[in-house]
C-alpha cells in the first residue's frame, strides 16, 4: 500500500494537470451532453453533469481493472521487471507531456478509434437525458472516447501487475480530471487559467517524472526512500 501511495498521487496529478487536454478533447462533447438535457430538467443540470462525469470515471476504473488483469497475469513471470520498466517510462513520458516538453503520447489515440466507432452510435439511445441513469450510462460510454492521455495512463496503470491497483490508479486519474470538466462559468475559467500556467505545469511534470524515476527498478529506490 505504501508503494501505491505515490502512484495514486501521480495519477491524481496527471488528471488534474491534464485538464487542459481534457477540455480540448471533451469540451465539445461536454457541451453536446449539456444541450441534450431537456428544458424541464435544466434545474437538475449540475446533478446530471455530475452523473455524466461519475459514469466516465467509473469507465476508467473498469478499463483499469480489465487491463490490469493482464498485467497481474504477467506479474509472477520473468516479464514482471519489463512491466515495471514500462510503467516507469510511461510515467516519465507523461511528466514530459504535462510539462509541455513532449507530446508524443497523443499518437496512441489511434488505438481506440475503431472501438469508438462502435460505441458512439449507442449514445443516441439515451437521449434526451431526462434521468440520472441515462446520464450515468452516457458518461460511461463517453469514457471510451479515444484520448492519448487516458490511454497512456491506462497502459501505465495496467503495467503495475495488480488489477485492483490498476483500477485504483485510473479512479484517481479520473477524479483528477473532475474539477475542470465539471466546473462551469467563471470558476471553470479560473481553474483552467491556473492549470495552464507554465510554472504549475512544469512543476507538476517534474514531480511526475520524479515518481517515474522512483518507479524504475534499481538500487536508487532504497536511496530515495531513505531521503
Amino acid at each position: 500500500m505504501l508503494e501505491l501511495a505515490p502512484l495514486l498521487l501521480s495519477a491524481l496529478i496527471l488528471g488534474l494537470l491534464g485538464g487542459g487536454h481534457c477540455l480540448g478533447m471533451c469540451g465539445g462533447l461536454m457541451g453536446a451532453l449539456t444541450l441534450a438535457i431537456p428544458a424541464e430538467q435544466r434545474a437538475r443540470r449540475f446533478h446530471l453533469l455530475l452523473s455524466y462525469n461519475l459514469g466516465r470515471i467509473l469507465s476508467y476504473a473498469v478499463a483499469g481493472l480489465l487491463l490490469g488483469l493482464a498485467g497481474w497475469a504477467l506479474a509472477s513471470s520473468p516479464a514482471a521487471i519489463g512491466l515495471r520498466v514500462l510503467a516507469a517510462l510511461l510515467l516519465i513520458a507523461m511528466g514530459l507531456y504535462l510539462a509541455g516538453w513532449w507530446s508524443g503520447l497523443t499518437r496512441i489515440e489511434s488505438l481506440g478509434r475503431g472501438l469508438w466507432r462502435h460505441i458512439q452510435p449507442l449514445t443516441r439511445r439515451f437521449m434526451p437525458v431526462d434521468s440520472t441513469a441515462k446520464a450515468l450510462v452516457l458518461g460511461s460510454l463517453w469514457g471510451w472516447l479515444p484520448c492519448g492521455l487516458v490511454y497512456s495512463t491506462l497502459l501505465w496503470a495496467s503495467s503495475q501487475g495488480n488489477a485492483l491497483g490498476s483500477a485504483a490508479l485510473m479512479l484517481a486519474f479520473g477524479l483528477g480530471t473532475l474539477p475542470v470538466l465539471l466546473a462551469t462559468g467563471m470558476a471553470a475559467e479560473r481553474v483552467t487559467a491556473l492549470l495552464r500556467k507554465r510554472g504549475v505545469r512544469t512543476a507538476g511534470g517534474v514531480l511526475v517524472i520524479m515518481f517515474g524515476v522512483w518507479t524504475l527498478p534499481g538500487p536508487h529506490q532504497h536511496w530515495l526512500m531513505g531521503h
